[in-house]
């Protein structure tokens, strides 16, 4: 009677052991939030990122993910990328929030852009979103290119507040005038929807909100979910860094470096490497930036009149030039507007690498210089002036030793003995013209 019942007391042992498993395997399925996939932009918008937004929506399409959470945090950056990304909100199959965190972050330029395209628009406390208006470097030449430039931006922000029923009238000012606003002025205009102290309250928060994904109602169950972090891949990282115009602007001119060390130094092969090397990912990074080429000319002209010095004796003339010309090119290098801000050169990268190359080049013509006027230290020529000893009499014709190795050697001073030290005075067809050392003059 007893074994039954140890037999069912292990069935419902296993029993209860199975049942534990597969609620843990389903838990995560059976859970009310669902998942949610978040990923962070704390950098200037550029391909890089659009591509990394795009993957992040993708993914989150991929998982059916209850919505996609961008944790944005950024100065500005290019418009055209800002466009790319604002289509694949609008498109996404899948809620999009963008999340402008943690304190102290900002959403400006093309950063607002993107938070008024989202879904719903949250901020954290003590951060801001609008515009900040560039100081514009080309003077007032351009000056119809930009208003060209605000009325696009203008018409294309207009058109996203309309989209997601926001403050129309504060997205055109954001592009004309560069307001900004603080978290709890941005929920009162009507510019965002939530305050979120942090991710957790966003999600508490988002729970049971009603949103609408390309036409079709849909009711966020986000309170228990599970976020997935989505981190931006190595590559994107690399060529993330590789667009801040900054960072481009100095490996062109260490290409450019590069290229000249293997100029004067052939055979060398390594500086001329990197130099070609740093100069491909420049030029990569530059063809997805407003780069004006009038800039890029006068930094080339430059260096070719830094070139023309070491070869020219200018008294500084040439490099005084050369200098002008890559301060000049550095300034106007990347055309600005004022819906794209990010793409500028700091004025402290500018005058340290003009500063730089200026005194690249200085040393260059100083050992330059230093070469020529110094004797050669090879060939022939090096003997002469050398101190020679006879190996016999020279009447006039014999032999002589210097530096180790024997020579023909004729006298110029009649006859010579043998041990005698003389000076060598010529050389003609591998022959040697000495004098007596201590010869009266």
């Amino acid at each position: 009677m007893r074994r039954p019942k140890n037999r069912s007391n292990k069935r419902d042992t296993r029993h209860w052991i199975i049942a534990c498993i597969a609620f843990w395997i389903l838990s995560p399925l059976l859970s009310n939030g669902q998942k949610v996939i978040s990923i962070t932009v704390n950098d200037g918008i550029n391909p890089s990122t659009a591509e990394y937004i795009e993957q992040g929506i993708e993914t989150a399409q991929k998982e059916q993910a209850q919505c996609l959470i961008i944790n944005l945090n950024t100065p500005g950056g290019l418009l055209t990328s800002t466009r790319n990304i604002v289509s694949g909100i609008m498109q996404s199959q899948v809620p999009v929030v963008v999340y402008v965190s943690p304190t102290g972050a900002h959403a400006g330029s093309a950063g607002t852009f993107i938070t008024l395209a989202a879904n719903i628009a949250a901020m954290a406390p003590g951060t801001n979103i609008g515009a900040a208006h560039p100081v514009d470097m080309q003077g007032k030449s351009d000056a119809v290119m930009n208003e060209k430039v605000i009325n696009d931006a203008s018409a294309f922000i207009r058109t996203i507040a309309e989209k997601r029923g926001r403050n129309v009238k504060w997205a055109d000012d954001a592009v004309r005038t560069s307001v900004s606003l603080t978290e709890a002025e941005a929920l009162e205009k009507n510019v965002i929807d939530i305050v979120a102290d942090n991710e957790n309250d966003l999600l508490t928060k988002l729970d049971g909100k009603e949103v609408q994904v390309n036409g079709v109602p849909k009711i966020l169950q986000t309170k228990n979910a599970t976020v997935e972090p989505l981190e931006m891949g190595f590559f994107q990282k690399v060529l993330s860094r590789l667009s801040d115009p900054n960072i481009s602007y100095i490996i062109m001119m260490l290409g450019f470096y590069g290229l000249i060390f293997e100029l004067f130094s052939p055979g060398a092969i390594f500086p001329g490497i990197i130099g070609v090397i740093c100069l491909i990912l420049a030029f990569y990074s530059m063809s997805s930036m407003p780069v004006n080429y009038a800039g890029l000319g006068l930094i080339i002209f430059g260096i070719i009149l830094y070139l023309l010095e070491i070869k020219i004796v200018s008294h500084g003339l040439l490099a005084i030039g050369g200098t002008v010309s890559v301060l000049l090119g550095s300034m106007i290098l990347f055309r600005t507007s004022p819906v794209e801000n990010y793409v500028s050169l700091s004025w402290s990268v500018i005058i340290s690498v003009t500063a730089f190359s200026t005194l690249f080049f200085l040393f260059l013509v100083t050992m330059g210089l230093r070469a020529q006027r110094s004797k050669p230290a090879s060939g022939v020529s090096t003997m002469i002036g050398q101190t020679a000893l006879t190996l016999g009499d020279l009447n006039p014709a014999g032999q002589v030793s210097v530096l180790g190795e024997i020579w023909k050697a004729v006298s110029l001073s009649g006859k010579i003995p043998e041990n005698e030290k003389v000076t060598v005075k010529e050389i003609k067809e591998l022959t040697l013209y000495v004098e007596p050392e201590n010869k009266q003059v």
